[in-house]
């Protein structure tokens, strides 16, 4: 258990950003799925638009620390080939 005060601060802040950054990585989520819905829908317009709405989402959260650079480009690449082999 905590006992100093930063100590204390450290919970509360933690739990707050836990939080937040459960948040964005189920916002990158669900944007990633509507492009998963749109590859399975077949239609490459769509496709490629969910997918122009999900890039910045994987930029973002990579510049905000909640994925990493590597694991955010590899999905995009992979996004990427799928709507392209449309």
């Amino acid at each position: 258990m905590a006992n100093t005060p930063q100590a204390k601060k450290r919970i509360r802040r933690n739990d707050r950003r836990a939080e937040i950054n459960g948040a964005r990585v189920s916002r990158i989520r669900s944007f990633l799925k509507r492009v998963e819905l749109a590859i399975a829908g077949g239609d490459p317009k769509v496709a490629a638009e969910a997918l122009r709405a999900a890039q910045p989402e994987l930029a973002r959260g990579v510049a905000r620390g909640v994925l990493h650079k590597n694991t955010a480009s590899r999905k995009m690449s992979r996004l990427s080939k799928r709507v392209a082999t449309m």
